[in-house]
């Protein structure tokens, strides 16, 4: 695996939940992603905001307190220092936390969008559409366009929604055109991200898993390492600069 990853001019890495759950970020899957009996599909969707946007807002009030105290691990760090080393290295994240911008990650694409952005829910100007709410806790609970006073509401990807084209498309196109591909930390069942690696495979790309259980791309993958990314990708690294 490592003469295939030190040939590689592009390297392309898909990360999940898992990698940030190493951080003490409760995933949407399980017991620690419920919030006050609630489970995140229940809540997580447009049809809820429409019907509570103030349950709404405090269960991602709840989930922006944790990200706010959360660090970047190992893994995080391991991928930003990879970035580093090869000319041509990519991130799609499902994650909307930045934890990987945190450790130093610049090439990132976000499929899920970012829990520290918001946009109004009405089309009030251009200039406010989309910006920064790094306020924590919230003061007001929905809060409100500072424009327009409409109902402000997080910047990601909700259950029933699609991904916006401009991500989902430089995702693909790197899915397909690169020579190494890592999934690290995902279960690869939520679309379109699970189909991401099934692109690379289908591309004769290299395909490494990185995940503590085995999933539906296992027995598809050219290998797969067992074990949480916190352990394994500074394994991997030191590994790489071995012959740098």
């Amino acid at each position: 695996m490592i003469d295939k990853l030190l040939e590689a001019k592009r390297v392309v890495c898909l990360t999940g939940a898992g990698i940030s759950a190493e951080s003490d970020i409760p995933t949407f899957r399980g017991e620690d992603g419920m919030w006050k009996n609630h489970s995140p599909e229940e809540l997580a969707t447009p049809g809820a905001f429409v019907r509570d946007p103030a349950l709404v807002w405090e269960f991602y009030n709840w989930r922006r307190e944790i990200i706010a105290k959360a660090k970047p691990n190992p893994g995080h760090l391991a991928l930003a220092e990879m970035e580093k080393i090869f000319d041509d290295f990519y991130i799609i994240t499902q994650n909307v936390d930045g934890l990987h911008q945190k450790a130093g990650s610049e090439k990132v694409i976000e499929l899920h969008g970012d829990i520290w952005y918001v946009r109004c829910t009405e089309d009030c100007s251009q200039e406010t559409k989309l910006f920064p709410l790094y306020e924590i806790p919230l003061k007001e609970i929905p809060p409100h366009c500072p424009k327009c006073n409409a109902l402000l509401r997080p910047h990601v990807v909700w259950f029933g929604e699609t991904i916006p084209t401009p991500p989902l498309d430089a995702a693909l196109e790197l899915s397909a055109n690169n020579d190494f591909f890592m999934v690290i930390g995902t279960s690869a069942m939520v679309q379109p991200a699970a189909s991401l690696p099934r692109y690379a495979i289908r591309s004769k790309i290299y395909t490494v898993e990185i995940n503590p259980e085995k999933t539906a791309l296992t027995e598809i993958v050219d290998e797969c390492i067992l074990g949480k990314a916190g352990s394994a990708l500074p394994l991997l690294l030191e590994e790489i600069k071995k012959y740098l």
